[in-house]
């Protein structure tokens, strides 16, 4: 089970886009990047876009909560975007969706967050 993580810049929101499978073995690495991003000079908006997530357990759940808390104790907004269907349907089912903005697309994410 593997994760690849890209980061971009676009127009002043950070999106950040893991690729796989996000549970417990790979999820730290997002924890990483997503507290990096927000430790050092956060920016003033995040999109986590999953559309490329295949699979994401509890411990990618609880990373998510982590940085949404982490970015909304800073000022910061934090999204997430394209959850494909199974794991929109885990966000639902734990209630995430209740917690975490989610959006259908990237780009209405970046244009809803867009300073």
């Amino acid at each position: 089970m593997t994760s690849d993580i890209s980061i971009r810049r676009e127009d002043g929101v950070v999106v950040v886009t893991p690729a796989g499978e996000m549970d417990a073995v790979t999820s730290p690495a997002l924890a990483g990047v997503l507290d990096g991003l927000l430790s050092e000079d956060p920016p003033q908006s995040v999109v986590v876009d999953l559309a490329k997530v295949a699979f994401c357990d509890s411990r990618c759940i609880g990373v998510l909560v982590a940085a949404y808390r982490q970015a909304r104790d800073l000022g910061v907004g934090l999204v997430v975007a394209e959850p494909q269907q199974q794991v929109n349907r885990l966000f639902v089912i734990a209630g995430i969706d209740q917690v975490i903005p989610i959006m259908a697309s990237t780009g209405a994410a970046v244009d809803a967050l867009r300073p």
